[in-house]
C-alpha cells in the first residue's frame, strides 16, 4: 500500500535528474564549440598544410639559386674606393712606418757594422801594444800576448849606435853596454888579442855540447885553447854549453860536466854560464819531442845547478825559443841571452845580452863572428 505523498516525491526526483542531464550536455557542447574554435585558430596562424609545404619545399633549391647567383664577390665590391684620401693616407703611414722600420733597421746595422770596426781595430793584434809577432823557424808567423806577469825591457833603442860593426848603448851621455863575442871551434883559430883591440870587452866560449842525434858528451875541441888565450889576453869570460838534454838525468849529467871542466878557471869565469838549447835546422833533433814544460823544467836544473855552483847563470834563445818554447814565467830568476838579428829587437821582455848579428866582421876572427851587446857589467858582479 502506497502512502499518501509517494507519487510526488517521485515526479520531483525525475525532474531534477532530467535538468542534471540537461546542463551535461550544454556545458558538453560548449566545449566542443571551444575546441574546434582553437583547432581554427591554429590553422589561420601560418601552419602550412602538406600540399603547401610541398610546393615551398620544391620552390626552395629555386630561391637558394638566385641567392647564389646574387651573391657578391670581394672582388666585385666596390666601396674600397669610396674614401681614397683616407686610404692613401693609410698606405703613406704604412710605408712612413715601413720606411722608418727600414731606415732603424739600416742605422742599427750601420752602427753595428761601426762597432765591429772599432772591435777589429782594438783587436788588431799589431797596433794593440799587447801582442809580439814571432816568426817561427819553419816561416810561420804569430802574434803572441805579451805577459803582464813578466819585467819588461825599458831600453830606449834611440840611444844606440853603431861603429866599425860594433855597436853601443849609452844612457844620458854615458855608455853603459860592452861588446861580445861567443867563440867556438867553428870559428877556428881567433887572435884574441887582436879582438880586444878591436874593442871586443867579453868572450862567451862554448865549453862543450850533447850531440843531438847521438846523445853524447863532448868538450868542444878548442875550448881549452880558447880559454887559455882569453885569459891571456885579459878579456872577460863567460861560457856556454849547448844541451840536447830529453831527462833529468841527462840535464844534471851535463851540469856536472860543465863544473867538472870549468873548475879549473873558476877564478876566470866573470861572465855568465848560459844554457843553450835550441832547435836543430833542417833536421831532426833529440828534443824534438819534449814538450814545452819539459825544455822548461830541463832548463831550470841546468841554471840552478850552476847558481849552486857559483856561476851566474843565463838562458840562451831566440825569440821564438824564448816565448813559445819555454815558460819563462818559470825562469824568471835567471838573465836572458837574446839572439835576434836586426837593427832593433822587438823582443819586449827584459834581457840582459843581445846577440845582434852571427855575421860580422871582426879584426881577429877569421870568417863570420857572432857579436853582442851586454846591458851588464857583470864583471862588476
Amino acid at each position: 500500500m502506497r502512502l499518501p505523498g509517494d507519487d510526488g516525491r517521485r515526479t520531483n526526483s525525475h525532474s531534477i535528474f532530467y535538468m542534471i542531464i540537461g546542463v551535461s550536455a550544454f556545458v558538453l557542447i560548449l566545449l566542443l564549440v571551444v575546441m574546434q574554435n582553437n583547432d581554427k585558430g591554429k590553422k589561420g596562424s601560418g601552419e602550412p598544410v602538406p600540399d603547401v609545404v610541398q610546393q615551398e619545399a620544391a620552390a626552395e633549391p629555386e630561391v637558394a639559386e638566385t641567392e647564389s647567383e646574387q651573391k657578391l664577390r670581394a672582388e666585385d665590391l666596390s666601396f674600397w674606393g669610396m674614401y681614397p684620401p683616407e686610404g692613401n693616407k693609410t698606405e703613406k703611414t704604412q710605408t712612413g712606418a715601413q720606411n722608418a722600420d727600414s731606415q732603424n733597421e739600416t742605422e742599427e746595422e750601420s752602427g753595428t757594422d761601426t762597432e765591429k770596426k772599432e772591435e777589429v781595430v782594438q783587436e788588431d793584434p799589431s797596433t794593440d801594444g799587447k801582442h809580439t809577432l814571432v816568426k817561427t823557424s819553419d816561416g810561420q808567423e804569430e802574434w803572441v800576448l805579451i805577459s803582464p806577469y813578466l819585467t819588461k825591457n825599458t831600453y830606449d833603442f834611440k840611444n844606440l849606435s853603431e861603429s866599425a860593426n860594433l855597436r853601443k848603448y849609452t844612457d844620458n851621455g854615458k855608455k853603459i853596454s860592452r861588446v861580445g863575442v861567443d867563440i867556438s871551434k867553428h870559428n877556428g883559430q881567433v887572435n884574441f888579442n887582436s879582438i880586444k883591440a878591436a874593442g871586443v870587452d867579453y868572450v862567451m866560449l862554448r865549453l862543450g855540447a850533447r850531440g843531438y842525434s847521438t846523445g853524447q858528451l863532448s868538450l868542444d875541441d878548442n875550448f881549452v885553447e880558447n880559454m887559455e888565450a882569453a885569459i891571456e889576453a885579459g878579456l872577460d869570460i863567460g861560457v856556454y854549453f849547448y844541451s840536447q838534454a830529453i831527462s833529468q838525468d841527462e840535464v844534471m849529467q851535463e851540469a856536472n860536466f860543465v863544473i867538472q871542466n870549468l873548475e879549473p878557471y873558476r877564478a876566470h869565469i866573470t861572465y855568465p854560464v848560459a844554457f843553450d838549447m835550441e832547435n836543430v835546422a833542417n833536421d831532426t833533433a833529440r828534443i824534438d819531442g819534449l814538450s814545452r814544460d819539459d825544455k822548461t823544467a830541463i832548463a831550470a836544473t841546468f841554471l840552478s845547478g850552476m847558481q849552486a855552483a857559483g856561476y851566474i847563470p843565463m838562458v840562451y834563445g831566440n825569440k821564438e825559443w824564448l816565448i813559445k818554447n819555454i815558460d819563462l814565467a818559470k825562469l824568471q830568476d835567471y838573465d836572458v841571452w837574446l839572439s835576434q838579428e836586426q837593427d832593433i829587437p822587438d823582443y819586449p821582455y827584459q834581457f840582459a845580452m843581445w846577440q845582434y848579428t852571427t855575421t860580422g866582421v871582426l879584426n881577429g876572427v877569421t870568417g863570420d863572428a857572432s857579436l853582442n851587446l851586454c846591458f851588464v857589467d857583470y864583471s862588476d858582479r
